[in-house]
């Protein structure tokens, strides 16, 4: 099993979006430029997408931004407002420059959209599924049905146009034990790719973990937002449930702490750079 690291641009937010700022707990429009504390102390990380090369299988988790982000490779403003909305571009903007979108990334590897036999998306926020429609090709597209539901509870935190005239197909976790609340679906049905369910963030929030050989590689997304967060027991400052986001990220700590924990990943790691894993 291969699994390449790609970095799809990057996002620029107030650091209490990521790290959770305890003292102060600022919500969403204290995060974001409408506010002093939201101006102040922002950070720009890096926005992951993977690819995992297992047998005859192209599996794709999460599609990272799309170039209408940066349509000539720069900071844009105008071109974000228009894809994603103003009230989000004013919590949290982005960058793609020339050839790191991920299709631009994917061709670089010889892969089209239709040569994708999954995409599987974590969650719906923006810098996960930008650039749906850029691979709305591939032969399967899945997310959790507790995650497309939250769509629909909680429309202020999405931006459903993203994935418009996109076939996204829903999968229910079944109770496995596997995760910080015990459901998990074995994708291929032998064990190696697991879809575990991991809320607090959101509903639907799912890792990916990838074993082979006895050993595995875990893909928490936004359980946390760098090793430090489950180091240091650092939730992210947007969950949706804090009791069930802290409750993710002890799990998250108890499964990167384990001998055979060959790497553990968060999608927006700044420590993090691309690179090949091979299981």
């Amino acid at each position: 099993m291969r699994i390449r690291v790609l970095q799809t641009g990057k996002v620029y937010v107030s650091h209490a979006l990521p790290f959770k700022d305890a003292a102060k707990n600022p919500n969403p429009l204290q995060m974001s430029l409408l506010s002093l504390y939201g101006r102040r102390n922002r950070i720009w990380l890096p926005v992951s997408a993977y690819l995992i090369e297992h047998g005859d299988y192209k599996i794709l988790v999460d599609t990272g931004w799309h170039r209408a982000v940066s349509p000539d490779g720069e900071y844009n403003r105008r071109a974000q407002v228009k894809h994603m909305g103003l009230g989000h571009f004013l919590l949290n903007q982005g960058l793609v420059p020339k050839g790191e979108s991920l299709v631009e990334q994917l061709a670089a590897l010889n892969i089209a959209p239709e040569d994708l036999d999954f995409v599987i998306m974590t969650h719906l926020h923006t810098d996960h599924a930008s650039g749906l429609k850029s691979v709305k090709n591939a032969k399967r597209i899945l997310v959790s049905a507790a995650e497309l539901d939250d769509t629909k509870k909680y429309p202020i935190r999405y931006v459903s146009s993203m994935w418009d005239g996109v076939k996204l197909e829903t999968f229910d976790f079944n109770d496995t034990g596997v995760g910080s609340v015990g459901k998990s679906l074995d994708l291929l049905g032998d064990g190696s790719v697991e879809l575990v369910n991991i809320p607090g963030h959101t509903s639907g929030l799912t890792a990916v973990k990838l074993n082979s050989g006895g050993k595995f590689v875990l893909l928490f997304s936004d359980g946390g937002y760098a090793k430090k967060s489950w180091q240091d027991l650092i939730p992210p400052g947007t969950a949706l449930d804090e009791e069930l986001a802290l409750k993710s990220l002890l799990w998250i700590r108890e499964m990167s702490l384990q001998e055979n924990c060959v790497e553990s990943l968060a999608n927006h790691d700044p420590d993090v750079v691309p690179h090949v894993i091979t299981l």
